[in-house]
């Protein structure tokens, strides 16, 4: 949906094409949202890691689990959120994407990383958010500009509400 035709004459698509691939860029916002929800917990857990060292605490990431993931230690949202209608499509696969990126590294027991180890995979959880907001925002203008499209059409009377509602029952457009 990135490619160069994907937002080439949309003004010549019919409606119903123009809301499929509005309805893909959104499935795909969806699951790269997912994936940063992902990378931003790996994140989360290995900061309050090295946090706990640095501070001589005693209880274990285990322990504190969830006051590490609600008290998003990486700092508040930032960016374009957008309600999510959508469930992520492809969980398992950013799941093991997000795991893959660490290697050898097992997460789940954080507490027995080297301080080298737990760096590594910080830098590499963070590069990677990177390149996913970068990659989602770029999603997100296509949207945008699909969606913008469609409402040219509503604001100049080329397609209307009724032309949905006979679509949605399931008319011809």
């Amino acid at each position: 949906m990135l490619g160069p035709g994907y937002l080439s004459d949309l003004g010549e698509l019919t409606l119903s094409v123009l809301r499929e691939r509005r309805d893909e860029a959104a499935q795909e916002e969806t699951d790269l949202s997912y994936l940063r929800r992902l990378l931003h917990a790996r994140i989360d857990i290995v900061r309050a890691e090295q946090e706990r060292r640095s501070s001589g605490g005693e209880s274990s990431v285990v322990e504190r689990l969830a006051a590490i993931l609600a008290d998003n230690a990486i700092g508040p949202a930032t960016g374009s959120g957008r309600h999510q209608r959508l469930e992520p499509s492809r969980a398992g696969e950013h799941r093991r994407f997000a795991e893959a990126l660490i290697g050898d590294t097992d997460l789940s027991d954080v507490s027995t990383l080297s301080d080298e180890k737990l760096v590594n995979a910080l830098n590499r959880y963070a590069d990677e958010e990177v390149s996913v907001s970068s990659y989602r925002r770029e999603v997100q203008s296509v949207m945008d500009t699909i969606n913008a499209e469609i409402a040219t059409r509503y604001r100049k009377g080329t397609a209307s509400v009724d032309d949905l509602l006979d679509t949605e029952r399931g008319g011809s457009e």
